[in-house]
Order: structure tokens, then C-alpha cells, then sequence
């Protein structure tokens, strides 16, 4: 671990390697009739102990007690303590749990960590000596970090992240009691719940009026990749507790992160980007406004990624406010704020580790057949005779529960996508993609043969569907550009076609996966507002009388059934099935939709959602699997549902198939080759120079030197 970068690569290996000993094996078994609650430090499983021995540690958060005597940190999810004088260090906890972010209280006697030991990250206190670990917040989706005392030793400050239709987290500052409770909110998002900006890494100041923090404050709300650091990403913002008034105390090039004032109040250590590339600690004099760098070598912050567990590892002042201890470069050290003069305090760290072997499956890495498994928009036909999907670029279908899988089409001029069969289950209406030709929408009996062109311009389009009786299809038409070409782009949005032929009829420039339902003069399609959410709406054949139907926080598909009486949803990757309700306004609709019945369908996950003819079932897929849930096995208020509705559908219909790999033919040899080959039991190598290797079809046919290997005249 010599660099910053080999050093970040061991944190995330090791984080995901190193594991304690657990209490029970994969070979004990438990009490058959009582089922176990997973524990996130005792997983199950065979393990290898292993001995970590160093002086180095990775990315520690550091603090200082408040007698000067003790320095606290973390190392690969463990807490230690070390003198400050140096020398063997002390471990406070040890296990799979990650334990990080340590900090003395005020008196001393208790430290606040974060630890996941609970199944998220919360804050937790303990003993100083690592004794009675106490839960003090019990978030379960909102993580919790940056922990920070306040003067009298009651509240814990922390940042707590929100995510929405991003796993980018949200931050805001929250105050905790360290007896427990659900927190009060310091710092809301500026820009509302949809807010991908973070807040972090807050501190009280040591009078407790105010309370310092970091914060994004680039434009927008969502959060972006390759920023420029060097600029201004974050600043220090300072809270008044009084007044409730903010001011940002710290900007400028490069930043300012992880704010840590002294403990007599008239200083402000941060972190700040420097024009070389490298981090800086500085000190801000907070009665003449100086700026200083004490310190210029720090591992780089991380001002360009989203700081959800905070920007910097922790550092802190030693109590006579002449030094600040932290970590940079694989150690703990010590700088003199005064004169700038750093030194290492030597750490040595023991500890044994228990290791999960690698899981390695056997791979054939040339095979004669191929096995097909990412499928895409498998579904079921309205008279459940046939499946349709696509692979390889081009359409399948089977017929009948012992269907053999075979191509629609037996062209290879173009690429086939978005399949949809008639409400009859006698046609398919799909799009084509030809680089050069470009794109058109076409129609083909499920029997196939050639397929009909509707469009008579090419273009990009995408999601064509068939209207109740089949006379009529929408579509989408998008723009070209980037990697597709630009040309015949105009005019993008929803359309509508007749099957008996003529030019589209523009309906409406925004909104995506058009359908209709009950009603041929009316299209269905979704849009996301409130830049995050989605919104199920209709129109006419005009594109006039615009209704919002429903809207979901985390919807990411919508499906009317064929009656107009339901509607299919998926969220967080799962499907979903609910009554169609019609009020006249806008309906807020998801998993936990509490003013009328909604029912998860799928056990694991689903998209494509499609209905049988008498929308009485749903079906959707997932990869290479289709499933299908009646709708009596999802309400018991319909006729012939079950006294006990069953559970989420687990298991369905496997469509994947063999095709023969394309194996390349005849011959090729590899010249001047460096060839390692194991020459016997033992398996020691023998290094070939200037080697041959011989390759036929997909398989290697020989490997030596170049005197022993007879190369076909084919090969050149």
C-alpha cells in the first residue's frame, strides 16, 4: 500500500474479504422450526483465519481525547486507540460489523461511531474502553455519518443522506440526543426531497451556538460527474442554533470540506483542494479571516464524488490548539499548526481476520452452443397462444406450452425491437434499426413471414402499440445524434398510424410509452414530472384534453389493461397490480398506496407488463423468465379468489434457448508469442519466447515453439 490509489483499492477488497469468526457454520444447523434472524456480525459460512500485521492503515478518521493522552481511529471497519505518543494499538471493537467515523465526548468517556451492526449505518456509543455498545439512531433507509458532539455532551450532530430515483444520496444535517429518538432536522435540502446534493460532515462549535458543515452548493439539484474540484464544489456553511440563520464561511478555489474549529473557538481547520491535484489542510484565523495551509500532502478528498459517508476522514486539534492530529499517507500524524512541522506517530496495529473463500464458478470461454438468458420485452399474447421476444438483435416467438423458440422473420438487412402483439394475438407490431437505412415501423402475423412497412419515412422509432380493434397504431419517434445518425429527427413525440395506411398524425412532442386502453380515441402514456416522479397520462388522438391519472414517487412503468378497469405499475424493480381508479384528479399510486387495493405480483422482479385479452391476468418477464399472476390470485374481493391469496409469483415460464456459436472458420496462427505453459504435475511453468499458438475455429490446436509447430499454408 504505497500509493493513494493501492491504498483505496485495499479498503474496498478488504471490506469486502475480511469477516470474523462466526459463531455457527454452514455445517450446523439451526432449530428447524424456528427461522433464524440474519446477524450482520455472525453471518454463516466456512472461513480462514488470517493475520493482519502493520503500520499503515487506510483512509482512518482520527480524534484526539480530550486530555491530549489518547488518539481514536478506525482501520478496515474496526475501532482502535493508540497513545499519542505512539506505539501498540488497542482494538475497542472487532467483527464483520463496520465500525468508522469514532469520537470522544466532551468528558472523555464515551464514544459515538457509525456501525452497521444493525443492518444500516447508525450511530452508536460506547465506553471508552469499547464496552456497552448503545444504538442511539435506528434509520433502516436514510444512512447516517459524520457523528459530532455537542459542548454539554447530550447531542450528537450527523448527516443524514436521502436518496430518491438515484442511489446518489441527498444530505442534511441532524441532531440526535444521545439517549435515542428519531432526530431533529438542523439543515433541510435546499431544493426539496428530489434534492441529489449533499450536506456533510457537520461540527459544533465549542460555545455549541453554531454548528459548522460542508455543502455542494454547484447549480441544480442533481448531482453530476467531473466536477471540477479545483473550482468550487463545496463550501463551509456555519448555522446559527439561535437564529436559525445560515452564512457561508468558507469558499473560494478548491473548496472546503470537513470543517473542525479549535477547542477555544478562535480557529477553523478544513480541507481545500490545491491547483496541483492534492488536498491541503488549512487553518482559518476566525478573528483576522487568514487562510493558511499547515499541511499539503493529504490523500486526495473526495469533493468530486458525492461525499455520502463524508468528504475527508476525520481529523482533530489536540486540546492546547497548537497541533492537529490526522491521517494522510498510510499513517496518523502530527503537524504544528505554527510552524508546520509534521511528524508520523508510529502505529502498530495486530489482528486476526477471519476470510471468506473466493466463490469461482467454471467458465467456458469458447462454446460450441450458446444457452440465450437476457431476453427482452418477453410477453404473452391477449389469447395466450404465443410468446414473442427479442435476442440477438431479432424477434423469437413459440406457440403452445411445447413450442419450439424460432425467428419471426428470416431476415438479417435489420435489427428487431419492441415487439406488441393485437388485442386479437394474430399480429406483432415492432420497430427496425438499420445503421445506414434507419429505422421504420412495421406489422407481421405471428405465423411470420415478411413484415408490412407502415412508415413510409425513415426515422428512429421506438414502443408502437396497437389500438383496441387493431386499425390503428401509436408510436414514439425520437432523435437521432451521438453514436445514431442526426438525419430524419424532426418532428419527435407521440404518433398515430392507420393500419390501412397514410402518414402519421402527430398527437404530442413529450411523454413515453404510449397505449391505449378501453377507449381507441384516447392514448396513454407516462411523463415525468417533478423532475423525478412519474406521471401516467392521457390525450386524445389530437394530442387536446390532457388528464393526469396518476402519478408515482417511484414508478418507473405503467400499463392500463385492456378494459380500463386496472392498471400495472413497477417500482423498485417489482410489479405491481391495483384497480384503476377515475376521480377526476390526479391519484397518487405505489406500494404503499393506502386509499385503495394495490398488490405486489412479482416475488423477485418485472418489467414489460402486458394483459390477456379479458384483462383478467397480467403477465411481465425478467431476463429469461415469463410470469403471469390471474387477478382472482391477487384480490380477494374478485369471484373464484382463494380463501388465502397466494404469495408473490416465484416461478414462471424459462424461454431461453441454445443457438450454435459463432465460431470463426479455418485457421490462425499467433506468431512471436511469450507462451506460459505447466509442463507437469507440480505444475511448474516453462516460459516460451518467441512462441506459437494455433488456433482453430475457437479452440486452441497447439502451443510450442516455432520449430515444433507446423502451420498450415491456410493460416496466411
Amino acid at each position: 500500500m504505497k500509493t493513494r490509489h493501492a491504498r483505496f483499492q485495499a479498503l474496498i477488497l478488504t471490506s469486502l474479504l475480511l469477516w470474523p469468526a462466526p459463531a455457527a457454520f454452514a455445517g450446523e444447523k439451526a432449530d428447524d422450526e424456528a427461522e433464524e434472524k440474519w446477524d450482520v456480525s455472525q453471518p454463516p459460512g466456512p472461513w480462514e483465519t488470517i493475520t493482519i500485521d502493520t503500520e499503515e492503515t487506510t483512509w482512518s478518521s482520527v480524534d484526539v481525547s480530550p486530555d491530549g493522552k489518547t488518539i481514536v481511529f478506525d482501520m478496515l471497519g474496526d475501532i482502535y486507540t493508540v497513545p499519542m505518543k505512539g506505539g501498540e494499538a488497542t482494538a475497542l471493537t472487532h467483527g464483520i460489523q463496520w465500525d468508522f467515523q469514532p469520537r470522544f465526548n466532551p468528558q472523555g468517556n464515551i464514544i459515538a461511531f457509525i456501525s452497521d451492526r444493525g443492518g444500516a449505518d447508525n450511530i452508536w456509543i460506547m465506553n471508552a474502553d469499547g464496552s456497552d455498545p448503545k444504538a442511539v439512531s435506528s434509520e433502516e433507509e436514510n444512512l447516517v455519518h459524520n457523528p459530532a458532539w455537542s459542548p454539554d455532551g447530550d447531542y450528537i450532530v450527523a448527516k443524514k443522506g436521502f436518496t430518491s430515483t438515484r442511489s446518489i444520496p441527498g444530505g442534511e444535517i441532524w441532531m440526535f440526543h444521545r439517549g435515542g429518538g428519531e432526530g431533529l432536522v438542523l439543515v433541510e435540502r435546499p431544493n426539496g426531497k428530489k434534492d441529489q446534493k449533499t450536506m456533510a460532515e457537520p461540527m459544533f462549535s465549542p460555545d455549541g451556538r453554531y454548528v459548522y458543515f460542508s455543502q455542494d452548493t454547484t447549480a441544480g439539484l442533481r448531482w453530476q460527474y467531473n466536477k471540477d474540484a479545483t473550482g468550487q464544489i463545496f463550501v463551509i456553511q456555519r448555522l446559527d442554533r439561535e437564529t436559525g440563520k445560515m452564512e457561508v464561511f468558507v469558499s473560494g478555489a478548491g473548496g472546503a470540506v470537513t470543517p473542525t474549529p479549535s477547542p477555544d473557538g478562535k480557529s477553523l481547520a478544513f480541507i481545500r483542494r490545491t491547483p496541483a491535484g492534492t488536498s491541503a489542510l488549512f487553518v482559518k484565523n476566525l478573528e483576522s479571516g487568514l487562510e493558511l495551509p499547515v499541511y499539503d500532502q493529504l490523500d486526495r478528498d473526495l469533493q468530486e464524488t458525492n461525499g455520502s459517508q463524508g468528504n475527508a476522514p476525520a481529523f482533530a486539534w489536540t486540546p492546547d490548539n497548537r497541533s492537529l492530529v490526522f491521517w494522510a499517507g498510510g499513517h496518523i500524524r502530527k503537524v504544528d499548526v505554527e510552524n508546520q512541522q509534521s511528524r508520523v506517530i508510529k502505529t502498530h496495529i495486530k489482528t486476526d481476520k477471519q476470510v471468506a473463500p473466493t466463490l469461482r464458478f467454471a467458465v467456458d470461454v469458447a462454446p460450441d452452443d450458446l444457452e440465450l438468458k437476457m431476453l427482452r420485452w418477453a410477453q404473452m399474447s391477449p389469447d395466450g397462444e404465443t410468446i414473442v421476444f427479442q435476442a440477438l438483435g431479432h424477434l423469437y416467438v413459440q406457440k403452445g406450452r411445447r413450442g419450439k423458440t424460432r425467428r419471426l422473420t428470416d431476415q438479417n438487412d435489420h435489427f428487431e425491437f419492441y415487439p406488441s402483439f393485437s388485442r386479437d394475438g394474430r399480429t406483432i407490431v415492432y420497430t427496425t434499426w438499420n445503421d445506414r437505412e434507419l429505422g421504420s415501423v412495421r406489422t407481421i402475423s405471428v405465423d411470420g413471414g415478411d413484415g408490412r412497412i407502415l412508415t413510409r419515412e425513415p426515422g428512429h422509432y421506438v414502443e408502437p402499440r396497437f389500438s383496441p380493434a387493431g386499425k390503428q397504431v401509436t408510436f414514439r419517434k425520437i432523435t437521432g445524434g451521438y453514436i445514431l445518425s442526426g438525419e430524419w429527427s424532426q418532428n419527435p413525440g407521440i404518433h398515430v398510424i392507420a393500419m390501412a395506411g397514410g402518414d402519421p398524425e402527430f398527437v404530442r412532442r413529450t411523454g413515453a410509452g404510449p397505449h391505449f386502453g378501453a377507449d381507441p380515441e384516447r392514448i396513454f402514456f407516462t411523463e415525468t414530472v417533478e423532475d423525478t416522479e412519474l406521471a401516467l397520462k392521457s390525450v386524445d388522438l389530437q394530442g387536446r384534453e390532457e388528464r393526469t391519472h396518476l402519478q408515482g414517487a417511484k414508478a418507473t412503468e405503467f400499463s392500463v389493461s385492456p378494459d380500463g378497469r386496472w392498471v400495472a405499475f413497477t417500482q423498485q424493480f417489482n410489479a405491481y397490480v391495483a384497480p384503476f381508479p377515475r376521480t377526476g384528479a390526479k391519484v397518487e399510486i405505489g406500494e404503499g398506496s393506502k386509499a385503495f387495493p394495490v398488490h405486489q405480483v412479482s416475488s423477485r422482479a418485472g418489467e414489460f407488463l402486458t394483459w390477456s385479452a379479458a384483462a383478467d391476468t397480467l403477465h411481465w418477464s425478467n431476463a429469461a423468465t415469463l410470469y403471469s399472476r390471474d387477478l382472482k390470485d391477487a384480490f380477494a374481493f374478485l369471484e373464484g379468489a382463494p380463501e388465502e391469496l397466494p404469495e408473490p409469483v416465484e416461478t414462471g415460464r424459462d424461454l431461453s434457448f441454445t443457438v450454435p456459436a459463432d465460431i470463426p472458420a479455418g485457421t490462425i496462427a499467433i506468431t512471436g508469442a511469450r507462451v506460459v505453459t505447466m509442463r507437469d504435475a507440480e505444475n511448474r511453468q516453462e516460459v516460451l519466447e518467441n512462441g506459437v499458438v494455433l488456433v482453430r475455429g475457437n479452440r486452441i490446436a497447439a502451443v510450442g515453439r516455432a520449430n515444433d509447430v507446423k502451420i498450415p499454408s491456410s493460416a496466411f
